[in-house]
């Protein structure tokens, strides 16, 4: 009988943000993922005997936790979080508040009582340090620290270590033993993260597979003008062409994993899915048998629109002599895992997830073929957004894929072993975001960071080669080329350009220029006045404009006239964020606010809105639900049950625009109360977008002065 092959790669990955100049380091995601993420994903298949699965390690990532574990690192981050509260500087106050609350919201901040009452002081001090010392005293500051490293411990750690545990429930009220306690945990912890990957790759439950090595963009090494063939008329700095660092990157990481993780890796995931002719052949000349990319980039390769029957099969590059077998993973599906499925139920989200892969291998196996469904996405970022670090979702979907008599989990290695690969001579030069580079190259900041490190690499070769360069010791040639091979990561130039905003943007930027003075510094010279410079720009953000006065608009799908929103909340989404690279959101802006006894929406949308729900979820002593549907004729109310929710009413109409109004009564307020709400928009039973992303709008309803 045909069957099913599933194929996760979860993909685990943070930048090298250990600035080798001073030895620190500068932001903390690579120690707080560990806690959770790299050893928790791989712990919990042990309650799932079947399921096998491909782990993607980028060995900087592993060289940092291994730091870490040593108890060597030196972690700015943790250094605050372990100080007394009694003895805190005003400067460390003021980190602590910048920093400690750079957490989900929803997810991680308010899952703990006192941590959300925290959060909302801060919020209340307008996040200003000056105005929160009235609200933070020794106490206050002693939780943040603790609760901050304490909502990053993985499942099994909360629920079942009797150290960790014991925390949660002490909720408050934290001494310094109990930060003294934490930080010894996290020590073990991180400990804990190499061992579970040998264990798990030696018992061959799981693949370990590598990225190459600081996580570059391959093909704009080889050469950059490259993304003018997946972009035309692209803008472009002046060429970067360096195939020979592609090929240490690649290199080194094979060279990582044998002597870290004690396996030789047959596949290679290459950054961002990143993929062109040269940078395959590289790879197969480092001995690599499989890479993974996009199902865009095999639209693109095959010239048309790669479907489930193009997708779900591997295929045999051959070039010049080289062979690599490619897998091209399920866009659409990754990313329902990645950006939506955190706002669904666990339970449905599951099952839509298992019906989709039933529904979509159907026709393969009917034809008598097997179906390899590639399912590949990042290890880490998206369970922040989910409820309890996604562990609930996870158990759901691997629980369905085990009882599914057609369907297994395998390894990338084995589906290779069992399905004929289809074969092409070409694959198409792009990335696993729309099949180009254009996160990582063209955009004003991003070009000026090429630049910047063009001229740096060739400073790099001038001065060795000179007669000047006898004179630079063996160390600092050294330095100042692993200074270069960090700065060709792709992850300084994903923050550059308008397409991601990140609260940390100006410490990417920092830490980027900082590794181009070091290789300056390093070979003796004087770093270029440009390195002082900030390459970011001005960041736009999601506007937010509150209620000024009570508003009675008319709920007719048209706005009336001028008058009857004026005085309404508006608020205007960053529409870089949102649905991300998933599903394309309709919203331009939601107008909200109230009169004595209802509470009024207005949602303006694009031409693309017919077919989308529009849901209303309110917080308050119990979550309140109101949902409609949007149809080419107006809008239709939804009955939807959900779990501990309750549903109302609302009226609404829908034309040129969605309005909508609901009853104070039906959601158990009155004059004077404070509502919370979010809007999410979705379509064909999943989430695409949520207004605001993380947390609530809230809305006094008092008449406004």
């Amino acid at each position: 009988m045909p069957q099913t092959y599933l194929c996760f790669v979860w993909h685990m990955h943070q930048p090298f943000y250990k600035d080798l100049g001073s030895a620190e380091y500068r932001l903390p995601w690579t120690r707080l993922h560990a806690l959770k993420d790299y050893y928790g994903m791989v712990k919990m298949l042990a309650g799932f005997p079947q399921i096998r699965q491909t782990f993607n390690l980028v060995p900087s990532m592993m060289v940092q936790i291994e730091d870490y574990a040593s108890g060597a690192a030196r972690d700015p981050f943790l250094r605050a979080a372990l100080k007394p509260a009694e003895e805190l500087t005003q400067d460390e106050h003021e980190f602590i508040l910048r920093y400690f609350f750079q957490a989900n919201i929803s997810r991680m901040i308010y899952r703990y009582p006192r941590y959300g009452e925290l959060f909302n002081q801060w919020r209340a001090s307008d996040f200003n340090p000056c105005r929160a010392r009235e609200l933070f005293d020794a106490s206050a500051y002693r939780d943040l620290q603790v609760l901050s490293q304490l909502a990053w411990f993985d499942e099994q750690f909360l629920e079942h270590d009797a150290a960790v545990s014991g925390l949660v429930r002490k909720e408050r009220g934290y001494s310094r033993a109990d930060q003294e306690a934490l930080g010894l945990k996290q020590l073990e912890v991180l400990g804990k993260v190499l061992p579970v990957y040998r264990e798990f790759a030696s018992s061959g439950q799981i693949e370990l597979s590598v990225t190459p090595y600081y996580h570059p963009i391959l093909p704009l090494l080889c050469d950059s003008d490259i993304a003018s063939v997946s972009h035309p008329n692209v803008t472009l700095p002046k060429r970067f062409r360096y195939p020979q660092d592609a090929r240490e990157q690649v290199i080194r990481a094979r060279d990582y994993a044998i002597r870290k993780l004690g396996h030789k890796p047959a596949g290679l995931w290459p950054s961002e899915g990143s993929v062109s002719d040269e940078t395959l052949g590289i790879a197969a000349e480092a001995g690599f048998q499989w890479m993974a990319t996009d199902n865009g980039v095999l639209s693109a390769t095959l010239k048309t629109v790669a479907g489930p029957w193009e997708t779900y099969q591997p295929y045999l590059w051959k070039n010049g002599g080289r062979e690599m077998r490619l897998i091209f993973r399920d866009h659409y599906l990754s990313d329902l895992i990645g950006f939506v499925y955190s706002r669904m139920e666990a339970r449905c989200a599951a099952q839509h997830f298992v019906d989709r892969i039933v529904e979509n291998c159907r026709p393969i196996l009917a034809a008598g073929r097997d179906a390899l469904v590639p399912i590949v996405l990042d290890g880490e970022n998206a369970w922040e957004h989910y409820d309890r670090g996604g562990r609930e979702f996870l158990s759901e979907l691997y629980r369905r894929i085990t009882e599914h008599p057609g369907m297994t989990a395998v390894t990338v290695s084995e589906a290779l072993s069992r399905i004929e690969p289809a074969q092409v001579s070409h694959v198409f030069p792009g990335s696993w975001i729309q099949a180009n580079f254009d996160i990582w190259i063209g955009a004003e900041e991003d070009n000026r960071a090429w630049e910047l490190l063009r001229e740096a690499r060739e400073t790099y070769d001038r001065v060795v080669d000179s007669p000047q360069g006898k004179k630079i010791s063996k160390l600092n040639k050294q330095l100042a080329f692993e200074e270069l091979l960090i700065a060709e990561g792709s992850d300084w130039f994903w923050w550059y350009g308008p397409e991601h905003h990140s609260e940390n943007r100006p410490e990417f930027d920092k830490l980027f220029r900082d590794h181009l003075t070091q290789v300056y510094r390093a070979l003796g010279l004087a770093p270029p006045d440009e390195l002082s410079q900030p390459i970011v720009r001005i960041q736009i953000r999601a506007q937010h404009e509150r209620p000024s006065a009570w508003v009675t608009p008319k709920i007719d799908g048209e706005v009336s006239s001028y008058f009857e929103w004026l005085g309404a909340g508006q608020y205007l989404p960053d529409k870089r964020q949102g649905a991300m690279h998933g599903d394309h959101s309709p919203v331009q802006a939601l107008c909200y606010g109230n009169d004595a006894t209802r509470l009024y929406l207005r949602l303006d949308l694009d031409v693309e809105s017919a077919g989308i729900e529009v849901h209303v979820l309110f917080n308050g002593r119990t979550q309140v639900w109101s949902q409609a549907m949007l149809t080419e004729t107006g809008a239709e109310l939804l009955n939807i049950e959900r779990t501990g929710r309750l549903t109302v009413p609302m009226q609404c109409r829908y034309h040129r625009v969605f309005e909508a109004a609901i009853d104070f009564s039906g959601l158990g307020l009155r004059t004077g109360d404070t509502a919370r709400f979010q809007v999410s928009i979705w379509r064909d039973g999943v989430p695409i977008d949520a207004l605001p992303a993380q947390g609530w709008i809230e809305l006094d309803t008092n008449e406004p002065e």
